[in-house]
């Protein structure tokens, strides 16, 4: 899965990273490179949590990768 981040510095100094097609999928470190380590961590989360929360009762469910 390819996603697009939108990373930026805050006021004291840490770097923020945002998951665009996540809403409040977020993280932040004290490096670029540990804030995007970190976002890594917060995606899976966000997937994880986003996945226990559909139960469908009917239909089919079926899985693509984008």
């Amino acid at each position: 899965m390819k996603l697009q981040l939108h990373i930026e510095q805050d006021e004291a100094g840490y770097f923020v990273v945002e998951v665009m097609a996540l809403p409040g999928c977020l993280s932040q470190g004290k490096t670029r490179e540990e804030a995007i380590q970190n976002i890594h961590e917060a995606i899976e989360g966000w997937l994880e949590v986003m996945n226990s929360k559909s139960e469908y009762s009917k239909g089919e469910l079926i899985e693509v990768n984008v």
